[in-house]
């Protein structure tokens, strides 16, 4: 069941003639790791600066011009929804300015990235890109320079950044996505063939590179970790039907990369907490006040 507490023509979806920036909030996770408090909340409500993740969330990308927004719930979802109606009135002589804000119901089952975000396709405008933000991370990103970075022939924009991990995305020199390796156990996943089943692969993760042998020839990857930040096309729902209802969406990513334009974004400054844990949460004042 997916639930929704505004209804409106899409043609009314506009702000001073343009549509409205989307983005989808992945707030339905059950939350272990900030156990005990997640024992009587969601992490959507969990607060940090006395304000809940969900809002703090919310409020920033409105702040930069995005307007419209899905939330999938499980964990404790009537609370979130509550919440929702009560902080987000989406009655328009209420509140004018009030974004507004779509529940994607996951009470039945948690269906991971991939199926929250196929599950909430009725709720997205077909012509606007989706942000998809995780609720319980803080970020340094613009994401109003963000959106500019996704052009019209992408499919998908995966924010990235150099820094150390145990897994890695693969992008070729147009930042084209290829694969992802496993440093630890140098497992290669990519529906590219030469990539999946190299005669060898030799990783130089001080430079970030990954270099493929296959038949005498040697091609030289790049390596990034992904931010679990994503701007994604909503043209890409269609390939998705293809799917079951539960999936991760970097499984997605990786299957059907070499038949979509998926493309990495580079920030090297990029600064990311996150707050899904007890320790990080006690940081996430600190990090507020530095990057936002």
């Amino acid at each position: 069941m997916a639930i929704s507490f505004f209804l409106f023509n899409f043609a009314t979806h506009k702000a001073n003639g343009k549509l409205m920036k989307q983005a989808m909030i992945f707030a339905a996770g059950l939350g272990t790791r900030l156990k005990p408090l997640t024992d009587t909340m969601p992490k959507a409500l969990v607060k940090v600066s006395d304000r809940p993740l969900l809002d703090l969330t919310i409020q920033r990308l409105q702040e930069q011009g995005y307007q419209r927004f899905v939330v999938n719930v499980h964990h404790f979802a009537q609370q979130v929804i509550d919440h929702v109606m009560e902080k987000y009135p989406q009655d328009l002589s209420v509140n004018p300015l009030s974004p507004r804000i779509f529940i994607s119901d996951e009470r039945d089952a948690l269906l991971e990235t991939g199926g929250g975000l196929k599950k909430a396709a009725p709720f997205f405008h077909e012509n606007e890109n989706i942000l998809i933000h995780n609720v319980d991370i803080l970020d340094n990103v613009d994401y109003e320079w963000f959106s500019r970075q996704h052009l019209a022939e992408e499919d998908a924009v995966l924010l990235v950044s150099r820094r150390k991990t145990k897994r890695y995305l693969i992008f070729d020199n147009s930042m084209r996505l290829m694969g992802w390796v496993n440093v630890e156990t140098r497992e290669i996943r990519s529906p590219f063939e030469w990539m999946k089943h190299p005669d060898a692969a030799e990783l130089d993760l001080d430079n970030f590179l990954i270099r493929i042998r296959r038949d005498m020839t040697e091609l030289t990857y790049h390596l990034f970790a992904f931010s679990g930040i994503h701007s994604f096309s909503p043209r890409l729902f269609k390939l998705m039907e293809q799917f079951p209802d539960r999936f991760a969406i970097m499984d997605f990513y990786l299957q059907t990369c070499h038949r979509t334009r998926i493309y990495g974004c580079l920030k090297d400054d990029l600064k990311v907490l996150d707050v899904g844990k007890l320790d990080t949460l006690e940081q996430a004042e600190k990090f507020l006040s530095l990057t936002i």
